[in-house]
């Protein structure tokens, strides 16, 4: 059963569609005067469907049973204007569970003229349905509901009780298939009217849309009545015309005066291009509008402003970060905002980094020059964009497993300088306290080790062609393939260096080196390497304190995918079955080494690309802060790779960000490591 949340406060609707037909027709011809040529549209102004609105926490449905049409003949507006009349409608109702208008331009006036003209010429107009919502319900995730004979699954709203005002002609429109990518591709109308106003499917007039205050309002609504009153006696009589002309213009000049107060070069220009009081107050606001990473306006966020932070979450949703990581990074407020733009594409982000910082761009992205110029001009797009690369990365980054980070320490140098390891060597034993209380000096020496961090990187470059391909996910991708290769990066240095064997580290001068025909991977063979290993001595040195063993136990088991199988077997049995063919009789025995050693698997040691490969050599190391064996360094102990907005090259039109990781890795102590070679 459906959800009993429901409300009857009033909210207005608009759903918008294309101009499906027009035909021309001829209007009757009356005493004294011509037939006219009139212009009829018919529109799909609805489907039916749950539509991803702007505006809404979850998707919206129109019940079409409970919307009421007051009459056929309702007014055919532009961009939801009273004072802009087109003509009425025809007829308005739900047809195959869809909601079918057919109207009629037949208004007199200029703006009623100007509709005919441009549809003539091939301007694709679009009709945009204003109404009210009376009651809402919402469907809770995991409940179900009915409308236009379908079931719909929650969570969702749906618009139980509707009234339709109006229809009105807009620059941009979409329909039920088109919904998503339109709203999401907000831009302005051909007027300059801001379309925040009409969503282009279908969004709600809330508190946070932009208002002007009383006087500019009263004086906008006079200057529009005038020019009404113009257009109704045109033609009627010349020199009425002219006086209702001029007192229009000077109407219009006195509401511009009272809406750009402070702003006299908006004024100059609003007279001198005879616009409108509404691009006027578009003008004015977009000149008041606050600087980027402030709260902006909203146009078209789910629960708040549209800010940069807004924008660069949706970016995030869209390239798939996870929720939990951009809730700890957002918070749940800006998170909900940006959820209904989570299918946010590069053209929409380019555009709404742009308006965020007062730059005008058309309505169509057309071929995108004027858009993409003032997209990659601004400081929110390669600051979202940065941020959005890094998380891609991040989670690629840390969703690889690096073996080198199992068996190595993990140290910190401050600059790219080589550094030096020290490690002290005391006098071998604890002396006996003579009588008189006296504490032998210990005689320290040293052994020392070397290691230097170096900087791996590549450069990310976002295009002219990827904004036009509008292909966030694509574009994404490279940070994300760059990341899953700075984890691979670390793993390829160390194996190359271990399987190097540099300087004879592993060696049977220095006691970690096993090899010969019991040395193949097993119980026997293990117990060999686990007693050799605790056999290594204090050393170097021929001293006698020298020659006692370190005694240290290995902690990790390191071996080729080959032997992994086996590996697995080995350390989690709890008994060993011997086939009594030998001279061990002992029918069954525990596992000594169940439990004992953490396994790490890798692919690496067998690769025939790595020189020093071998399928059936084996490694223990000792834990790694005990005595490390190798050693990996980061530069201030930054262990993951970062993106930083670099001078993109001159022949290139597009925003570049270079991505790095800055690390070394090194042999250390060799007591804290056996290799044996595994010789059936």
């Amino acid at each position: 059963m459906p959800s009993a949340r429901a409300t009857t406060e009033l909210r207005a609707v608009r759903m918008s569609a294309p101009i499906e037909h027009w035909t021309d027709v001829q209007a009757r011809a009356g005493e004294g005067t011509e037939a006219r040529s009139l212009r009829r549209f018919e529109m799909v102004a609805y489907t039916g469907s749950a539509m991803e609105l702007v505006g809404w926490d979850a998707p919206v449905v129109i019940d079409l049973a409970g919307l009421s049409i007051r009459g056929t003949s309702r007014p055919i507006l532009k961009d939801h204007s009273p004072s802009m009349i087109v003509g009425h409608t025809e007829s308005v109702g739900v047809e195959a569970g869809r909601l079918q208008v057919r109207g009629i331009v037949s208004g007199s006036g200029r703006v009623a003229g100007e509709i005919v003209e441009s549809s003539r010429n091939g301007f694709p107009w679009q009709a945009s349905v204003g109404a009210k919502a009376t009651r809402t319900e919402f469907v809770k995730k995991g409940q179900s509901a009915a409308a236009n004979g379908r079931t719909f699954e929650g969570p969702l709203h749906i618009v139980r009780a509707s009234t339709l005002n109006e229809v009105s002609f807009v620059a941009l429109g979409a329909d039920d298939d088109t919904s998503a990518r339109v709203a999401a591709n907000r831009a302005i109308a051909e007027d300059g009217i801001d379309d925040r106003r009409d969503d282009n499917t279908m969004s709600t007039v809330n508190n946070d849309t932009i208002t002007a205050d009383a006087g500019t309002a009263a004086a906008a609504t006079t200057a529009d009545s005038v020019t009404a009153a113009a257009a109704a006696v045109a033609g009627a009589d010349p020199i009425a015309d002219m006086r209702v002309r001029a007192a229009a213009e000077a109407t219009r000049i006195a509401a511009l005066h009272t809406i750009c107060a402070g702003h006299p070069e908006i004024e100059a220009k609003a007279i001198l291009d005879g616009w409108s009081t509404e691009r006027t107050e578009l003008e004015v606001l977009r000149a008041a509008r606050p600087a980027s990473g402030i709260a902006a306006p909203n146009i078209g966020a789910g629960r708040g402003p549209l800010t940069q932070k807004v924008l660069e979450a949706a970016a995030c949703l869209s390239a798939g970060v996870s929720e939990k990581r951009l809730l700890k990074d957002f918070g749940e407020q800006t998170l909900d905002s940006a959820s209904p733009l989570r299918s946010i594409g590069l053209r929409e982000l380019a555009a709404n980094c742009a308006r965020l910082e007062g730059k005008h761009i058309p309505g169509v992205f057309g071929d995108g020059a004027a858009t993409i110029q003032a997209a990659f001009t601004t400081l929110s797009l390669p600051t979202i964009l940065e941020g959005t690369m890094q998380r891609t990365m991040l989670e690629a980054y840390e969703a690889v497993p690096v073996v080198a980070f199992e068996v190595c320490r993990v140290g910190s140098v401050k600059d790219f300088r080589e550094v030096t390891r020290v490690r002290l060597l005391g006098a071998g034993r604890w002396e006996k306290v003579a009588q008189d209380g006296e504490l032998k000096h210990g005689q320290l020496s040293e052994q020392t080790f070397k290691n230097q961090a170096e900087t791996r990187g590549i450069m990310l470059t976002l295009t002219r062609q990827d904004l036009i391909n509008d292909d966030l996910g694509a574009f994404l991708d490279l940070p994300r393939q760059v990341g899953m290769d700075g984890a691979a990066t670390i793993d390829d240095e160390f194996f190359r260096l271990l399987l190097s064997n540099p300087g004879s580290f592993f060696s049977v001068g220095n006691s970690n080196f096993l090899s010969g025909a019991d040395t193949a991977f097993g119980v026997d063979s293990l117990s060999i390497a686990r007693a050799s290993f605790s056999k290594i001595k204090v050393g170097p040195g021929t001293e006698a304190k020298d020659k006692k063993p370190i005694n240290l136990r290995p902690t990790r088991l390191l071996v080729p995918v080959e032997v992994e199988t086996d590996a697995q077997v080995l350390l989690g049995s709890a008994q060993i079955q011997l086939d009594g063919s030998s001279a061990k009789t002992k029918l069954p025995v525990d596992n000594p080494h169940r439990g004992k050693y953490a396994l790490s698997v890798a692919p690496h040691l067998s690769d025939s690309f790595y020189s020093g490969n071998s399928a059936k050599a084996w490694y223990l190391f000792a834990d790694p802060r005990l005595v490390a064996a190798f050693e990996i360094v980061f530069l201030n102990g930054k262990q993951q790779p970062t993106i930083e907005r670099t001078p993109t090259p001159a022949n290139t039109l597009g925003v570049s960000w270079a991505a790095y990781i800055d690390f070394g890795v090194r042999e250390q102590d060799f007591r804290g490591a056996l290799k044996v070679k595994g010789e059936a």
